[in-house]
């Protein structure tokens, strides 16, 4: 027993031997952790800036003291993303860390120019996780955008985040791009990518003092506006809101948002909740000529009237109904239009074209642009309300 417990023993210590400590280890103390990051073009280089996050100042802290801003930006220009995060060393006193990065801002000038080069760094970069968003600066730079401070939340680029995200789930015309879907749409013949825009509201150099977070309202914001068409890898135009949001219908990702439409009496309007959407995208060749069909159906309430209507007539409901079917149609045909007029299949027609007959699509997709700016679309809505609210009657009408 003891010789067996013996051998035990040295067996234990010796696998002891064989564990080593976290000889990788980074501690917090000695990082630059990077919330947000912005591409710009800098001449003929890539300027990288960084925002990081104070950990001492976005603690919750008692009592007053001299403003220090919870987050820091940094940049440096290089020929190569992977030059320049490296080169950040000189002006950070922490190695820069990048895996909680949170948003990805591209700046307009060098989205334009084209960003293919520079995502392959991107991507690459093995400590960079693919679960942060991608947005292009609107008339502006990615340096810009990351150098404001924003009220209630005290790191930027996680205001962006969440703003994304719950705008994209209640109101519709935003789109939520990771890097791993963004890149497969860069390198898809048969889809061109597109990106949610944001833009600088208000006073842009006050956005960047203290007083910015201070104020009921501030000097300045940043607010998400419209949807970047691409071109390979270069932005060619831009969606409105309202096609932004037809894009959205589209692609079948309308989770929420709102609307509205005229009283049948012309006087006044009524506003509609929309509630869930589902879209069916299919496609086909007559003749060699290919042709898109989409087929959506949307479940509405009721969530304001503005005038004397009487909601308890089916009549009246079905008037709506057909308001509706109008409306959205309208809406995802001028989502159409603009992609036709940049030539920017971003719906992914080309993918339901291949999919419906392989062998034509060989041919046509050699002058796919040519086929994609004079497709013949159909479009057929089914919108039906569902709820009324809490009173099935207008207070006007009361």
């Amino acid at each position: 027993m003891r010789i067996r417990n013996f051998r035990w023993g040295l067996a234990a210590l010796g696998a002891l031997t064989l564990l080593t400590g976290c000889w990788d280890r980074r501690e917090l103390n000695e990082l630059s952790i990077v919330a947000g990051m912005g591409l710009d073009a800098k001449d003929e280089r890539i300027q990288v800036s960084v925002q990081i996050v104070n950990p001492s100042e976005v603690a919750a802290k008692n009592g007053g003291g001299k403003f220090s801003p919870p987050v820091t930006t940094m940049k440096v220009a290089e020929k190569t993303t992977v030059e320049a995060l490296r080169k950040l060393t000189v002006v950070s006193p922490r190695r820069i860390y990048t895996s909680h990065l949170r948003i990805l801002v591209i700046g307009e000038q060098l989205a334009r120019q084209g960003i293919i080069k520079v995502m392959d760094g991107i991507s690459r970069n093995r400590e960079i996780r693919s679960d942060f968003y991608l947005i292009v600066a609107k008339d502006a730079t990615a340096e810009e955008v990351l150098e404001i401070l924003t009220p209630i939340e005290k790191i930027p680029a996680n205001k962006l985040f969440n703003t994304l995200e719950i705008s994209e789930k209640l109101w519709a015309p935003t789109v939520k791009i990771q890097l791993d879907r963004f890149v497969s749409d860069l390198t898809n013949p048969t889809r061109d990518p597109v990106l949610t825009g944001i833009e600088i509201t208000g006073e842009a150099k006050k956005g960047e003092t203290e007083k910015n977070t201070e104020r009921v309202y501030p000097y300045s914001n940043l607010k998400y506006s419209g949807v970047a068409l691409f071109k390979g890898d270069k932005l060619v135009g831009w969606l409105t809101d309202e096609e932004s949001k037809g894009y959205n219908y589209i692609m079948g990702k309308v989770k929420n948002s709102a609307g509205r439409l005229a009283c049948p009496s012309g006087d006044g309007v009524i506003g509609v909740e929309i509630i869930r959407t589902q879209s069916e995208v299919s496609g086909k060749v007559v003749g060699g000529k290919p042709e898109i069909r989409i087929d959506l159906v949307v479940e509405e309430d009721i969530g304001e009237v503005q005038c004397d209507v009487d909601l308890l007539k089916p009549e009246t409901i079905e008037k709506l109904e057909r308001r509706s079917n109008e409306k959205i149609k309208q809406i995802m045909e001028s989502a159409i239009r603009k992609a036709k007029e940049n030539r920017t299949d971003i719906f992914g027609f080309g993918d339901a074209i291949e999919d419906a007959n392989p062998a034509a699509w060989q041919d046509l997709k050699k002058e796919w642009d040519s086929y994609f700016a004079n497709l013949d679309v159909t479009i057929q809505v089914d919108a039906r309300f569902r709820r009324y609210g809490t009173t099935t009657q207008p207070l006007v009408k009361e």
